[in-house]
């Protein structure tokens, strides 16, 4: 069961949105240049920048599924596991967990947070899309 969590149309503001904001910044940098260190081609980097956004496509089966879906794919938990397991077990998949948190770094840069189940605009960085520029979450 999941726990009720007050919403807001607030978000995060001022300073701490800055560092979330450089926060992401430093990730994709990061990541970027530990890319860029495994030799492999930009086109697979640039190719699968927006796989993470394929989850998406759970939205189909519902608020709750897109939701899930969006925010498994959307937090660094998955590409840290990943690169764990290219840097202990399998290197070959280093590559995709560097690509992955990158895009993960990326959306915290331009302000996309994880979904809250009340609406598709609703992150924990605040509203977003139509709901950030009217102002509130629909």
């Amino acid at each position: 069961m999941t726990p009720h969590i007050p919403q807001t149309d607030s978000g995060v503001r001022g300073w701490p949105m800055l560092l979330l904001r450089l926060e992401g910044l430093g990730v994709l940098a990061l990541c970027a240049v530990l890319y860029h260190r495994t030799g492999l081609s930009w086109w697979w980097f640039a190719g699968l920048f927006l796989a993470p956004d394929l989850s998406f496509l759970a939205y189909v089966f519902g608020r709750r599924a897109g939701t899930l879906a969006y925010n498994a794919t959307h937090t660094e938990l998955g590409p840290l596991g990943l690169a764990g397991v290219g840097l202990t077990v399998l290197p070959a998949v280093l590559p995709f967990a560097l690509i992955w948190g990158a895009h993960v770094g990326f959306d915290r840069l331009v302000g996309y947070g994880l979904k809250y189940g009340s609406s598709f605009n609703h992150t924990h960085l605040g509203p977003v899309g139509r709901a950030a520029k009217a102002g509130r979450v629909s």
